[in-house]
């Protein structure tokens, strides 16, 4: 058994313990996370995977006692998947510290383009930032002192993925679709780097909108180039529907996704044709690295199954918990320095940040399809 499953059922134990005799009630007052993510519209899913994680992780919290005796406190920002809205809702936070609330941290976007309009903001609220998914690498790379996550960035998704195509896959010759966000033509354009530096071509790239769900006329033209391989950067609102018209049309060859496909909806939507597809992800699954009482106690919170993403949510809340226990604060400025200080225990193991909010030893994890089902088959 992994060290992460055996502190994870250690933890478990410990929480219902203290359910049964009734816990150690946090006396201090509230302290606020704000969980932003897309919580209606096309990507709810994705969104409510991150909140039910966070959710678990607070109630855990809560009943050994509260962070450092605070209550933790969880209101969902509903971002719709769109900058827009995302930067509107700002305000609301801005309200909350305004009336002297002690608002600890936002753990959101679910997407690089929300998490990129409203850091301009975040930038200069008292709170930490730490995006459970978001993969866009300037994120990084803007002098942000309150930004953090637990993902990698798609330089080490786009170096993983071509990789596993050129290595694993043997693909010589590469038609590289991607959807009209910053996140798929950035990884886009880091993998066509990563694949020509590993000596592959990429013979077609394309351009999808968000949310396509025909794709007659880019089957067409991969079926045109004869790729050995086809890889997709987008999100599980596209990826099923792709792959559906690629294997209705009859091309039988390897079909690598990136992480936004990372959900079960992707195999839900795909009609039976996901079967054998290829998905990048930035965690792995529930049932691979959370036991099953781990998996009980998020159907009591949550009345749903986890998801991919709802690994990410709880490690954030870890995170943030964990820095805030190394500082003995709530203040974002002594939590952020603690954060970079400090190896911080989560259910993926020890993580350790560097000065700009990116992990050390970032992983990306390879899936395939099998049985309706995603199995791990690298990292």
């Amino acid at each position: 058994m992994k060290r992460g499953r055996v502190v994870l059922s250690l933890v478990v134990a410990a929480v219902l313990a203290l359910a049964g005799c009734g816990g150690r009630a946090p006396s201090r007052g509230d302290a606020v996370v704000y969980v932003a993510v897309p919580l209606s519209g096309f990507m709810a899913n994705g969104g409510q995977t991150v909140l039910g994680g966070v959710r678990l992780a607070a109630e855990e919290i809560n009943r050994r006692g509260g962070l450092l005796g605070y209550r933790l406190v969880v209101r969902p920002l509903d971002d719709e998947a769109d900058s827009d809205v995302a930067v509107s809702q700002v305000g609301a936070i801005e309200e909350a510290l305004e009336r002297g609330e002690r608002v600890v941290a936002v753990i959101g976007h679910l997407n690089s383009g929300q998490t990129l309009a409203a850091m301009e903001l975040y930038r200069d609220l008292d709170v930490v930032v730490i995006t459970p998914t978001s993969s866009e690498k300037s994120l990084t790379e803007r002098g942000y002192d309150n930004f953090f996550r637990v993902n990698a960035d798609d330089t080490v998704q786009a170096a993983v993925d071509a990789e596993f195509l050129v290595e694993e896959l043997d693909a010589a010759n590469v038609a590289v679709v991607h959807n009209d966000t910053e996140y798929g033509r950035g990884l886009a354009e880091l993998l066509t780097s990563e694949l020509n530096g590993r000596g592959a071509e990429v013979i077609v790239s394309l351009e999808v909108a968000e949310g396509q769900s025909r794709y007659d006329s880019e089957v067409s033209r991969i079926m045109g180039a004869g790729p050995d391989a086809i890889f997709y950067a987008g999100y599980e609102i596209e990826a099923p529907y792709l792959r559906m018209a690629l294997v209705e049309a009859g091309v039988d060859v390897p079909m690598l996704a990136s992480d936004g496909a990372f959900l079960g909806a992707t195999i839900d939507e795909a009609a039976g044709t996901a079967e054998g597809m290829y998905v990048s992800a930035f965690a792995p699954s529930p049932e691979n690295v959370a036991d099953e009482a781990w998996i009980e106690a998020y159907q009591a919170v949550e009345y749903r199954d986890p998801d991919t993403y709802s690994v990410n949510g709880y490690v954030a809340m870890e995170v943030l918990t964990e820095g805030v226990r190394e500082a003995n604060s709530l203040e974002a400025d002594a939590v952020a320095e603690a954060l970079r200080e400090h190896t911080l225990p989560t259910l993926l193991n020890g993580l350790t940040y560097q000065p700009d909010g990116d992990l050390e030893d970032a992983q990306i994890w390879i899936y395939q399809v099998r049985d309706g089902q995603f199995r791990q088959v690298s990292r």
